[in-house]
């Protein structure tokens, strides 16, 4: 009976290890596909973020190229005599650099710029942000 009981003891104790050491197995092999899994993912957002980050400088080159492609053609339709055409060379002179600025720097440029804008003039920045606030929060609330 002692050695019954000592059958039964050691298999228990064998089960209880082969559990044990099967719930390590898939312990790990959760862990190593989880671990994948996040590798993945951090892959998939890196390049969305990457793609996001091209289609974003081709349009800012596009609108580039379009504002300069308007300067063209305030040049070429609007008057070139008295105040009228002087106005029009100033838009049209205006719109050939904007669109030059757009195509060569970028919007990393032009978040360099405003950064650099603001650290230079601090109060001003501020009262056109509380400005601009305003009055997107007056556009957007209902009117009674």
């Amino acid at each position: 009976m002692a050695d019954a009981m000592t059958t039964m003891k050691n298999s228990v104790q064998g089960v209880g290890n082969s559990l044990g050491q099967a719930a390590n197995a898939a312990a790990e092999y959760v862990s190593d596909a989880a671990k994948g899994m996040a590798c993945t993912a951090s892959k998939d957002g890196q390049q969305a973020a990457s793609y996001l980050s091209h289609k974003a400088a081709d349009a800012t080159v596009a609108v580039g190229s379009g504002l300069k492609a308007a300067g063209d053609a305030i040049r070429q339709n609007a008057p070139h005599d008295g105040a009228l055409g002087q106005a029009s060379s100033v838009v049209a002179r205006t719109l050939d650099e904007t669109g030059d600025y757009l195509k060569r720097e970028g919007l990393e440029g032009m978040a360099c710029d405003v950064t650099n804008m603001v650290k230079k003039n601090p109060i001003p920045a501020l009262f056109i942000a509380v400005g601009v606030g305003f009055l997107l929060a007056r556009s957007t609330s209902p009117r009674s």
